[in-house]
């Protein structure tokens, strides 16, 4: 495939359609960018040999008509030596010079057609290279983004987790059973903050005990 051919399938590509089709988006990216920037470097070479020829045309060109008017000179020499014959070969010779310089102006009107064609294609690949090149951090990003969600969701769906989870309880219920064996134990003792909290509450019912016996005594003697 020529440069010029494989340049213009990727100026008509769809950077899409290829991603979609690709099984990894991630090196699909980086062949496109690299291929890109690779038939930017070869295009731009091309390019410069081109207007590198355009120019070697010119002077061709340039040349020619400066010849094809100084035939034109000697022509005019010759008639006025009357010389004939001379002024029919020079003005031959400048008919040559001005159907080469004619042959080389039409080639070189072809030349700047392509060349402008050429820079135009060149920016649509650019701005595709710049498209590709902004696409790939965030594909880069969602390819990471999107294996990691799988592979939690392959360790959730995994028997694995249901395993250790069911581990975890088993532990909580033999700590329930020594917390429960622990309390058992204490069971029935009195601590000696319960023993002085006895105490306290003795001291309580006695003096209301009291206070209602003085009640009592003072409604009867305000009876009598």
């Amino acid at each position: 495939m020529s440069i010029f051919s494989r340049f213009t399938d990727i100026i008509n590509s769809n950077i899409n359609a290829l991603l979609d089709k690709a099984e990894d988006p991630e090196k699909m990216v980086r062949l496109i960018i690299q291929e890109m920037e690779d038939t930017l470097v070869e295009v731009r070479s091309a390019s410069a040999k081109t207007i590198a020829t355009k120019k070697d045309i010119q002077m061709q060109i340039d040349k020619l008509q400066f010849q094809a008017n100084d035939w034109s000179a000697k022509a005019e020499l010759a008639i006025t030596k009357e010389r004939e014959d001379l002024a029919r070969a020079a003005l031959q010779e400048r008919s040559k010079c001005n159907d080469t310089a004619a042959v080389l102006t039409n080639e070189l009107d072809n030349i700047d057609t392509q060349l402008s064609k050429l820079q135009l294609e060149t920016g649509q690949l650019q701005e595709k290279l710049a498209d590709a090149k902004a696409r790939q951090k965030t594909i880069l990003l969602r390819q990471s983004t999107a294996t990691s969600r799988l592979d939690v969701k392959k360790t959730l769906d995994s028997s694995k987790v249901e395993d250790a989870m069911g581990r975890f309880e088993q532990y909580e219920r033999k700590i329930n059973d020594i917390e429960a064996q622990v309390e058992s134990y204490d069971l029935g003792k009195k601590s000696l903050n319960d023993e002085f909290a006895e105490l306290q509450a003795d001291d309580k019912v006695e003096d209301e005990l009291a206070a209602l016996k003085a009640q009592l005594a003072k409604k009867a003697k305000t009876a009598e």
